[in-house]
């Protein structure tokens, strides 16, 4: 059974840097496209960043964050990250991993809810000063 759980959030000032980490379990990490998406009350689940399978998947980011986090994987620790840096309010926003199986060779990734399967219960993000 899959699983994942996120960690990491929390309340950061301005300008400030957090990583987050998503701890996954029940099916092997490299042969699955990995994402990021984030919601605020009342909003749509927006995209951040996502993953493909395998170490050369693609790797897109919203342009929202782009340049500012990074997403990232550790096969061996089941585990996948985003670091975020220059932390705005505008990051404000329950942050969830989410995760699909992708076919043999299929190594892209997209940034829409409907192509993920799994999610996560989600981390609470809050940049306040």
């Amino acid at each position: 059974q899959v699983h994942l759980v996120e960690s990491g959030g929390g309340l950061v000032q301005p300008g400030g840097s957090l990583r987050l980490m998503c701890a996954t379990s029940g099916f092997t990490l490299n042969y699955n496209a990995i994402a990021w998406f984030r919601q605020t009350p009342g909003k749509e689940r927006e995209g951040v960043a996502c993953m493909g399978s395998s170490d050369s998947g693609s790797i897109s980011y919203a342009s929202s964050v782009k340049g500012r986090f990074t997403i990232s994987r550790d096969n061996a620790r089941n585990s996948v990250f985003l670091q975020m840096n220059s932390l705005n309010p505008a990051d404000t926003a329950v942050y969830y991993c989410a995760t699909v199986k992708q076919g043999f060779g299929d190594t892209s990734c997209y940034l829409q809810r409907s192509d993920y399967r799994h999610w996560g219960q989600g981390t609470q993000v809050i940049v306040s000063s």
